[in-house]
């Protein structure tokens, strides 16, 4: 089953229209007040910004909601390196269907743009080490799809997407366990008598926490949480490319190179997500 983009475009223009309480008419009063219903104009998505452009795509589908009757004139495409000035996109239309998207376009594009675009330096920062940049779970109740996307257009790699297409065995699910070994032991007891064949991972936290790691096997990849460079390329050297290896825990953008040096085929960071500022984007009549 796809991902239902639709439904969720529909509950954003519901939550910019309707009063769920009740107590007021749902609508555009602003435009139902003061734009006669045959009037129809044009208008064009202006970056204020420099940045990565994301969520031109989403865009188009926002306004065909409102109204399939917008003509929707992509200018640039997703991942565009844009420039304060650039003109994204123009749609020409009802002028009371292009205001009734115009709160909900920007809103989705100026968070998948910001995305995009802390991603993009992420990405340039490890450039010709080999590594790559992962996002995390850290995302925005049920706006996850929008923001891994735009983490992918802004050239960063998706880890799992939920909780079901991988299994990652985190300190607390080692701890409740009662300790490494059990905990790989009973994945491994799990995935038979399910019949699952998901990849795993586990996270250490100290070199001995790696050795006995590799000591028991059946994982596919080992994360070093907060470990220090030094530590990490002590852990890749252990490894020996046997499993996939991954950074994680407190990695910025004036420390990931670093990181990326030692070796590590991935860097998780979480911030791609949970802390990028939105980029300035407007909606303007013309």
């Amino acid at each position: 089953m796809s991902y239902p983009i639709e439904k969720v475009i529909a509950a954003a223009l519901a939550e910019d229209a309707e009063d769920f309480e009740g107590n007021i008419p749902s609508g555009d009063h602003s435009s139902l007040a003061c734009i006669p219903d045959s009037k129809e104009g044009k208008a064009q998505l202006l970056c204020k910004a420099d940045g990565v452009l994301a969520g031109v795509e989403l865009a188009e589908l926002i306004f065909k909601q409102v109204d399939t009757a917008i003509c929707f004139e992509k200018i640039l495409d997703d991942g565009t390196v844009i420039k304060k000035g650039n003109v994204a996109f123009k749609v020409f239309g009802e002028v009371k269907s292009i205001l009734r998207a115009e709160r909900v376009v920007l809103n989705f594009m100026q968070r998948m743009s910001g995305i995009a675009t802390n991603t993009a330096k992420y990405v340039e920062a490890v450039k010709g080490t080999g590594c790559h940049i992962l996002d995390t779970r850290k995302t925005t109740p049920t706006l996850r799809y929008f923001e891994k996307w735009a983490v992918r257009i802004g050239g960063g790699h998706n880890h799992r997407f939920g909780l079901y297409d991988m299994i990652m065995l985190k300190d607390n699910h080692i701890d409740f366990c009662g300790g490494i070994e059990n905990a790989i032991l009973k994945v491994k007891e799990y995935q038979e008598r399910s019949s699952l064949h998901l990849p795993v991972e586990i996270e250490t936290r100290t070199l001995q926490d790696v050795e006995d790691v590799l000591r028991v096997g059946n994982i596919n990849r080992i994360m070093f949480d907060n470990f220090t460079p030094e530590a990490m390329k002590q852990a890749v050297a252990l490894v020996n490319k046997s499993y996939e290896t991954e950074a994680s825990g407190g990695i910025t953008l004036q420390t990931v190179r670093t990181y990326a040096e030692t070796g590590v085929d991935f860097i998780s960071v979480g911030a791609l997500t949970h802390s990028s500022t939105s980029l300035d984007l407007s909606l303007k009549a013309f």
